[in-house]
């Protein structure tokens, strides 16, 4: 039952056609790893595996009538818990968050994956309202790393990259408002993909509004690319969604990057990078040589958009913040309280500003795409470092965004942005470079991604 669990969503589908495997099987396999690896890692903060099987025995009678119901029908998936599942309590990793009331409304990428007949496994931890960059909160407790349970996964999609990476699941559906998906998806070695904003239909929008995106994390670019295919679908409850495009992105992915024009940027201008993870990507980057992109590397000095990132991020909390109660401040994390008080005092003309400042960094990357078609970064500045911390401990910083300055940028620019992984330094870690292309530009940078995959395929870690 074990090698199951390895196959990619490709290869289940075909099982699934040629009746060799059933989604019940699979399912199955599936919640068997979760019950014994969830002890340790600490994926889930929901486990439904009643409502798991039901679904995949439904999903069996279909495929058995030769009739699935669409692209995804009987993979098992999973959902980040800042997203509503209908039937199970959306916690947001917060003891703030009352779970005895209505839940009778799924976001709009899950109910994408549900009508093309995906199982959903349950849902994955997230720190509290997603607010940094590794996962663990008072709510769900500590989420620990596939490669080093020591360490941590990142964060705040860790829930999702440690069940990618270990197999508790397919599909992983994850959020990015900051770097959510690209930095758990580097630390666990695992493939993460932030769309274009507005290409995944959002519902409801969380206070980071504009700067939030929803996208997979997955073991392969192609599983990647049929998801996104599946939740990029209309929905009519976002007033900010993209007008459907209607592209299979699948469509493409095996067309190769040569003669592909791409920028390389070691720090963006600002950046400061662990030289073991600088010198992987570095080899990351020699690879998209050698597949015939036209690499150049490129002096981009830009100021550290953490100056526009902090504030605007600063309203979001109070924003979440605003409308406990004192009772519910007291159950919520310190830091995130802390993070949110500067919010309260920004004024509607000094936000406005902000959003200038934010237009202007996207018009000088829309000027940048029009001689490249991709910028190459190191998706993190550092590997993964030790539980319970905020930052690597013993170094001299503060908060999560500076061991992670390559993500927040194209928050702010709404670009498609993608984690791939590049190697492993000597602590046994993975790291990972960042493609990033310009707006609606998402299918050639998974076509990048699936180039390099290509020649070096995404490791899994050893299962227990």
């Amino acid at each position: 039952m074990s090698d199951i669990l390895g196959f990619s969503a490709q290869q289940l589908i075909e099982h699934y056609r040629a009746k060799t495997l059933s989604p019940v099987e699979v399912t199955r396999a599936a919640l068997a790893r979760i019950e014994k690896l969830q002890p340790i890692y600490n994926a889930f903060v929901v486990v439904g595996a009643k409502e798991a099987l039901q679904a995949a025995a439904e999903s069996e009678q279909r495929w058995m009538r030769g009739e699935p119901k669409g692209l995804v029908d009987g993979l098992p998936t999973t959902v980040k818990d800042l997203l509503l599942c209908k039937g199970w309590p959306t916690r947001r990793g917060s003891l703030t968050v009352n779970p005895d009331q209505a839940w009778d409304e799924d976001s709009a990428s899950v109910a994408r994956m549900r009508e093309h007949g995906a199982v959903i496994l349950g849902k994955t931890c997230t720190p509290e309202f997603g607010w940094k960059g590794v996962t663990d909160s008072r709510l769900t407790g500590i989420t620990r790393n596939p490669w080093n349970p020591e360490m941590t996964p990142g964060g705040s999609s860790g829930g999702a990259a440690v069940a990618a990476a270990l197999g508790m699941g397919v599909m992983h559906i994850a959020t990015d408002g900051g770097g959510s998906i690209r930095i758990p998806a580097g630390f666990c070695g695992m493939f993460g993909f932030k769309p274009t904003f507005g290409l995944v239909p959002v519902h409801p929008h969380p206070p980071p509004w504009t700067l939030w995106h929803q996208g997979p994390i997955s073991r392969t670019v192609h599983d990647a690319a049929l998801m996104l295919t599946v939740i990029s679908q209309p929905d009519v409850r976002d007033f900010y969604a993209a007008p459907p495009l209607g592209i299979d992105f699948r469509d493409g992915l095996e067309d190769g990057i040569r003669g592909m024009r791409i920028a390389y940027s070691r720090t963006l201008g600002y950046a400061k990078v662990d030289a073991k993870v600088a010198a992987l990507v570095d080899h990351g980057v020699a690879k998209l040589e050698q597949l015939g992109a036209h690499v150049e590397e490129i002096d981009l000095v830009l100021e550290d958009p953490i100056a526009i990132m902090q504030p605007l991020w600063a309203v979001a909390l109070a924003m979440a913040v605003e409308p406990m109660t004192a009772q519910q401040r007291a159950l919520a994390e310190p830091a995130m309280l802390e993070l949110a008080q500067p919010g309260f005092a920004i004024s509607a003309l000094q936000y406005r500003a902000l959003e200038r400042q934010r237009e202007t960094l996207a018009r000088r990357m829309n000027l940048l795409h029009q001689t490249y078609d991709l910028l190459v970064t190191p998706q993190l500045a550092t590997t993964a470092f030790a539980v319970t911390h905020e930052v690597p401990p013993d170094s001299a910083l503060t908060r999560w965004w500076q061991w992670s300055p390559f993500t927040y940028p194209f928050n702010l620019t709404q670009q498609p942005a993608a984690t791939v992984p590049c190697g492993f330094a000597g602590d046994g870690l993975p790291v990972a470079m960042q493609l990033v292309g310009a707006r609606f530009q998402d299918a050639k940078v998974l076509r990048a991604a699936r180039a390099v995959e290509s020649v070096e395929p995404i490791r899994l870690p050893p299962v227990i």
